[in-house]
């Protein structure tokens, strides 16, 4: 099988978890059930290759059905995909890897073609079969496209869901996926997972492949506050990076400007305003009522999130208030029901009612811009390990991901991993797994929260020395206590966990939230969606760059740099090594 990266043999950790109990086997596994993973999932299964579909609950309970927005695709008259990759370049400040964003918009319109004719319905204009475009923030162009106005996530995965199930996939669901098996010679051979629940399978199992797609979304649970569903607690790159793999721009975590703000102890998952409610024309308004986006950027509320998100917070600290407002009813009830009824229903349900007051709101985590480091066809550093969509860092985003480009990088990447698997022509069976990696001691289940509530104190939108690290060393003291907990078994000290999906989840969070705040530590400037207060201004001289963080055997982070925006074509080793902020060993 093709992959980049060199094989060196079995490296890295894994979770402390029981041996497997049963096991199938398959060409391709794809973890995840997003439009990335069943859109990798029957492109395999149609080139002929045996895939299973594997996925933390039910295969639509993901992060694409609660995208409101849209997809963005060059799709209407006088746009162009030179269009689309000028407004997506201008919002990944200066950090996007040109190649991969052209692959995104040449070949977008005629994948959500595809998608069409895989059975997604988009609304189309009044009296017309033309899919109807809209725009979001740091579009030129109306280019968005969505279906049941606000609803296009649960579309699309209904969509796809119905094609997977038509098609005869097989599928296990409500299961964890634990870590990726390898070989002697450290290529992939499968992961192991746990089943939650009843069903053919319970317990901890493996799926032995050759080929693994990994499409687990993101890490918006490790923050307090996340538009994110519960179900996206980092597992795909905390996988990757036990296996080895790179990880790159994880500093880059993109906090959407308006989320419905319940308070300053909400936590978990909060409701999204799409920012489609701003292309149609709401206005943000301060404690007063005075619109103040006018005059900071040319396109006012449709600037890109970042610059959103930074002057909400930027007037709320003026004001010594904890939130903004959303201003849209001048929209009248009729348009609300119609455009936004999933949005409606939603504020309504926590007792504001958009279309007689205007909506509190207040930036949330929402997107990770980066993810495992990928090439063009989503091979990661480990042969034959794959990522796409969220978990991924494909170049395409950036420093900051434009609005609704999620949806179509997921799209677009996951046909290209398929073709590629496809390229390598008849299946070949999955190699032996070897076992050699020591298990990493785990976290209470109950530590979770802590993890959230010292990354959002730390590393949330306003970022400074200071703050990341006292971040830092209070996740090292986290870490610790999981250490000493597992290699001390007197009855006076804490117990360790048992393995479960609650303790696992919560070393997942440990090991992204380490990493993210390794990176943050690293990069002294500000840039997209990483402000850093103590460094206000971009520094292309020095930061025009990315990061990449492997994980090692010991538990010590290492962290290479390029040296030039974009990513070289294919992944390969890194040109230049930089120490970390620390060298604690880190899970």
């Amino acid at each position: 099988m093709t992959a980049t990266g060199t094989a060196t043999g079995p490296t890295g950790i894994r979770l402390t978890a029981p041996a497997p109990g049963w096991s199938i086997t398959a060409d391709v596994v794809v973890v995840g059930s997003g439009v990335a993973g069943l859109t990798a999932a029957l492109r395999c299964a149609a080139a002929g290759r045996r895939t299973v579909v594997v996925t933390k609950a039910r295969l639509d309970d993901g992060s694409t059905r609660w995208a409101q927005g849209g997809i963005a695709a060059a799709l209407g008259d006088g746009d162009t995909p030179e269009q689309h990759l000028a407004d997506t370049l201008v919002a990944g400040a200066g950090l996007c890897d040109e190649e991969a964003v052209r692959a995104l918009v040449t070949e977008g319109p005629d994948a959500v073609h595809r998608l069409i004719a895989a059975g997604a319905r988009f609304d189309t204009a009044h009296g017309s079969d033309e899919i109807a475009l809209t725009r979001e923030g740091g579009h030129h162009r109306n280019r968005i496209a969505h279906a049941g106005g606000d609803a296009t996530g649960a579309e699309i995965s209904r969509a796809l869901v119905a094609a997977v199930r038509s098609a005869g996939l097989r599928t296990i669901e409500n299961a964890l996926v634990l870590d990726l098996l390898t070989d002697a010679e450290g290529r992939t051979a499968g992961v192991t997972l746990h089943v939650m629940g009843e069903g053919q399978h319970d317990g901890v199992g493996a799926v032995h492949a050759p080929a693994v797609v990994l499409a687990t979304g993101g890490m918006g649970q490790v923050f307090s506050a996340t538009t994110n569903p519960p179900v996206s607690t980092g597992d795909g790159v905390a996988l990757a990076l036990r296996a080895g793999a790179e990880v790159s721009d994880l500093e880059f975590v993109q906090f959407h400007p308006t989320v419905l703000y319940l308070g300053p102890e909400a936590e978990g998952q909060q409701p999204l305003i799409s920012e489609a409610v701003r292309g149609e024309g709401a206005h943000l308004v301060d404690a007063d009522g005075t619109r103040f986006m006018v005059g900071q950027h040319e396109l006012a509320e449709l600037a890109p999130r970042d610059i959103v998100a930074k002057a909400i917070l930027r007037r709320s600290l003026e004001q010594g208030v904890e939130h903004m407002y959303l201003d849209a009813r001048h929209f009248g009830a009729q348009m609300w029901e119609r455009r936004f009824p999933t949005i409606l229903a939603a504020c309504r349900a926590h007792g504001i009612d958009p279309v007689t007051e205007p909506i509190p709101v207040a930036p949330a985590a929402h997107y990770a811009s980066g993810g495992v480091r990928t090439d063009l066809s989503g091979r990661t550093t480990v042969p034959g390990l794959y990522a796409c969509g969220e978990v991924a860092c494909t170049g395409v985003h950036g420093a900051n991901r434009l609005a609704s480009n999620s949806l179509l990088e997921g799209l677009v990447f996951a046909e290209r991993i398929a073709a590629d698997i496809a390229a390598d022509g008849p299946a070949v069976p999955a190699s032996t797994p070897v076992e050699t990696r020591a298990p990493l001691p785990l976290l209470q289940p109950e530590a979770h929260v802590a993890v959230q509530r010292i990354m959002t104190a730390g590393a949330g939108v306003l970022r400074s020395a200071a703050s990341l690290a006292r971040a830092a060393e209070d996740l090292d003291r986290l870490h610790q206590e999981a250490v000493e907990a597992a290699s001390d078994p007197t009855p006076a000290s804490v117990k360790a966990p048992e393995p479960g999906v609650e303790a696992w989840e919560a070393t997942n969070l440990l090991c992204v939230g380490r990493v993210l705040v390794a990176a943050a530590r690293q990069r002294e400037e500000t840039r997209g969606c990483h402000w850093r207060e103590d460094h206000p201004d971009r520094d292309d001289a020095s930061w025009r760059r990315h990061f990449r963080i492997t994980l090692g055997a010991d538990r010590t982070l290492s962290v290479h740099t390029t040296q030039t925006a974009g990513f070289p074509p294919t992944v390969g080793p890194a040109p230049q090594s930089a120490p970390l902020p620390d060298t604690e060993p880190t899970p």
